[in-house]
């Protein structure tokens, strides 16, 4: 019972876990404030978990395996792979229309933001975060202008 109490106790190691699956987290969560403003199917929660298990699968990689990227690569590999599969299941094929490429891009980011943040790597999170909530947001309004001129062009009355 005292190994159980011992592994328990808050140390600066568990803190560095908790940081570590704090921030990644808070970014999932983000991007997925941005997803449900937009009323797509995947959103604050399927992000914060996508990216924090990303980075406590990434976290428990560094923690056994030690830092060095060829050790860590198997590991980031699955990831990558799982959430690929998961991109898979968001895409929907509709007559001749595809939907669901964004989240399931969202998805991958927010697995990548996760093992930014399970190697520590803070910084590089948060910048990834704010960039995709850029192309999220301002991109989206900017496609949408591009494709009103587009079909003026076309000739389309639609």
């Amino acid at each position: 019972m005292s190994d159980f109490l011992n592994d328990l106790a808050l140390n600066s190691a568990s803190f560095g876990f908790i940081l570590t699956l704090g921030v990644a987290m808070l970014c999932g969560m983000m991007l997925g404030t941005e997803r449900v403003i937009a009323h797509k199917s995947a959103g604050m929660r399927t992000y914060a978990l996508v990216s924090m298990g990303a980075a406590l699968f990434t976290a428990i990689g560094v923690s056994v395996l030690g830092k060095p990227g060829t050790l860590a690569a198997p590991i980031i590999s699955g990831i990558i792979t799982g959430i690929g599969f998961m991109g898979a299941g968001v895409i929907i094929f509709k007559d001749t229309s595809v939907t669901g490429l964004t989240t399931a891009s969202g998805l991958w980011v927010a697995a990548g933001i996760g093992i930014a943040c399970g190697f520590g790597l803070y910084t590089l999170a948060v910048i990834a975060t704010l960039m995709s909530l850029f192309i999220f947001i301002v991109m989206y309004r900017l496609e949408q202008v591009v494709k009103y001129f587009a079909k003026k062009v076309d000739g389309d009355t639609e």
